[in-house]
């Protein structure tokens, strides 16, 4: 797969469950976050199932990893008994989370409230510690958890899983800011492991473009902290390049305040109206705020910036989805 179809991919994953959630949520949260029914009918209906597991393992490879992998594969096809066994053999973070979940429901919350004491400031002990509350039908502390991941480390994924269960009425995950360029040819063939430690490296020259694709890489890993550090690193070798202060503006998003993310790139259409980046992206946060008719006059506008640009295939990819989600 080459750098440009994987951009198109990327995009296109990402911003397809954004339509489908966007479309979709509401129904989902009236039935399993209050908004409607009867509350003890609808945690009952949840204590029913498992929690999710949801292991943040990056780009690693090592054998734990690997094994940690097919574990959460085990799982979610409910072999908890067989991933169980796989867990018991480390004894890292992640092995202990999976484990208590994989004993479900047999101490399943007794033993995650003791890795949390230990491990206060571990967002993956948090959101599991918050999923395993919530499927035992105590809603408040499945909140506080997930508050506690997102305040105590936030530059982790699974702080970002947790900021998804806070709001549920959002789109999964943060819009990704999409440069408009491919990688080069000799970074883009690596390895994901090998790719990131390339681009990381390249990050260090005074580079914006450089900065800018590993910041996109470090934001696809659930790390929107040290992403947004890059973008603006990359704002400032170029001040007067729209797509850094784009980027600046993407990687600014937050669920709980989205108008600062759209008081940064909204100027900007003004500064640079012939930019497709600014008229893309503005599309994009549109959607993940359920702003749908807004975000396809834009993703239009990117489209008439240039249909055959990695940009404006991937706009016309979102609005392909887009069609199609509405009209179901």
């Amino acid at each position: 797969m080459n750098a440009r179809t994987r951009t198109y991919l990327t995009v296109g994953l990402a911003a397809a469950a954004a339509v489908c959630l966007v479309v979709g949520t509401v129904a989902f949260t009236r039935t399993s976050t209050g908004g409607g029914g009867s509350p003890h009918t609808q945690t009952n209906a949840v204590a029913r199932r498992p929690p999710t597991l949801v292991l943040d393992l990056g780009v690693r490879t090592d054998p734990e990893a690997q094994a940690l992998r097919r574990a959460n594969r085990l799982y979610a096809a409910g072999k908890r008994a067989q991933a169980g066994r796989i867990f018991a053999r480390y004894r890292s973070v992640a092995a202990r989370v999976g484990a208590a979940l994989a004993s479900w429901p047999a101490g399943t919350v007794t033993r995650l409230r003791r890795l949390a004491d230990a491990h206060p400031d571990d967002a993956l002990v948090l959101l599991h510690l918050g999923l395993a509350e919530l499927a035992s039908g105590n809603g408040a502390a499945a909140r506080t958890a997930w508050r506690d991941a997102l305040a105590r480390d936030p530059d982790t994924a699974s702080a970002g899983h947790a900021d998804d269960l806070l709001h549920p009425r959002f789109a999964p995950g943060s819009p990704p800011f999409v440069p408009s360029f491919d990688l080069p040819p000799a970074i883009a063939r690596l390895s994901p492991p090998r790719e990131l430690a390339a681009l990381r490296a390249a990050a260090e020259r005074p580079d914006w473009r450089a900065k800018l694709s590993y910041g996109a890489a470090l934001q696809r890993l659930g790390r929107p902290l040290s992403a947004e550090r890059q973008f603006r690193a990359a704002a400032r070798l170029d001040p007067a390049a729209a797509e850094p202060l784009v980027a600046v503006a993407v990687g600014s998003f937050s669920k709980a305040q989205p108008v600062r993310a759209f008081a940064r790139l909204g100027p900007l259409s003004g500064r640079f109206p012939r930019s497709q980046t600014v008229r893309f992206h503005l599309g994009e946060l549109l959607l993940w705020i359920g702003q749908l008719k807004r975000a396809e006059q834009q993703l239009e506008l990117a489209i008439s910036l240039g249909r055959s640009t990695p940009l404006g295939q991937s706009a016309r990819a979102l609005l392909k989805q887009l069609s199609s989600v509405k009209t179901r």
